[in-house]
């Protein structure tokens, strides 16, 4: 008689197929922790530029949305509009970090960004099985906004042309369309009240679109892959961080240079009352995923000072 209780040793194809196995039920807790919950997805025009990459997230998206999670895109498209000027024959110009928007500048600024990247990301989204919606120009505006004023050294207003700050959002519209399914798909340009375009920083736009609708979590996708102790060493990623911690790294020169006013911008939002920040590197394939649902994360998240820690789920 055959030894039925002796344990049963997998072959080598079936042992890989019992790690996909065991990460799919990593992932189960996570994703009914994060089922029906909203998260805002801010794409920079940096990730834009890499096909794979664009490709490997809207994917991540279609699969997110796929099982119950509320996604919002928020999207630049800094580097098509810089190629598209350089075309035209105009020369870029930056103050304070801020791309000097003309009326030559808006015109091509509302072409690439608003329309035609805008549209190229939702007919990805779509032809990937995912449903998607452009809220543009062309469609319907969610986003509202006035003109951004800065201080110059001398105190005196720095001239930016047609760059704006958002006030308002369509958080009606926005949130009819997630309760659905689908997901919007919002580039970073504004409309003032009397109908003046505005070209809007994408961070500006994420974050302001993560406070109107009270999102779960706001991801930033970049270049970078998150906050680290020693810029050299990618080993060094810091996973987790309250506002206090970033604060004092950014104190003692841990967090430096560009990275700073993103870590800034990141805590700004926090206090507008968005849970949790996650910044991670768009260019590595499926961040996306193995950010949201497996336990360790690939990027950094941020959390306000009071916000409990977050209970893993139980496991199965």
């Amino acid at each position: 008689m055959p030894n039925t209780s002796a344990k049963l040793k997998p072959t080598s194809a079936q042992n890989k197929a019992i790690q996909k196995a065991d990460t799919l039920i990593e992932a189960l807790g996570w994703i009914r922790k994060f089922r029906e919950t909203t998260t805002v997805i801010k794409l920079g025009g940096s990730v834009v530029e890499h096909p794979d990459s664009l490709r490997h997230l809207l994917i991540d998206i279609v699969f997110m949305s796929t099982l119950g999670m509320r996604i919002i895109l928020v999207h630049g498209g800094g580097k098509a509009i810089s190629r598209a000027m350089d075309k035209a024959g105009l020369e870029p110009r930056f103050v304070q970090g801020r791309r000097y928007t003309d009326q030559a500048t808006l015109d091509i600024v509302e072409r690439v960004l608003a329309t035609e990247v805008n549209h190229d990301l939702v007919a990805r989204i779509e032809e990937y099985g995912g449903r998607a919606m452009s809220l543009n120009f062309l469609s319907t505006n969610v986003l509202y906004g006035e003109p951004l004023v800065l201080e110059g050294p001398d105190g005196q207003p720095v001239d930016l042309g047609f760059v704006g700050d958002v006030t308002k959002v369509d958080r009606l519209t926005i949130e009819n369309l997630t309760y659905a399914g689908q997901v919007p798909v919002i580039p970073s340009m504004a409309v003032t009240a009397d109908g003046q375009k505005l070209n809007v920083n994408a961070d500006t736009a994420a974050t302001a679109v993560a406070a109107a609708i009270g999102a779960e979590k706001l991801v930033v996708l970049s270049d970078i892959p998150g906050v680290l102790r020693d810029v050299n060493e990618p080993e060094s990623l810091i996973h987790s961080l309250t506002a206090t911690e970033a604060r004092r790294l950014i104190a003692d020169g841990t967090i430096s240079a560009g990275m700073i006013p993103k870590i800034e911008g990141c805590l700004d939002t926090l206090e507008q009352g968005v849970k949790k920040i996650h910044i991670i590197d768009g260019r590595l394939r499926h961040s996306l995923l193995l950010e949201i649902y497996t336990t360790s994360g690939v990027g950094t998240e941020l959390t306000r000072d009071d916000a409990t820690a977050p209970a893993e789920p139980a496991s199965v």
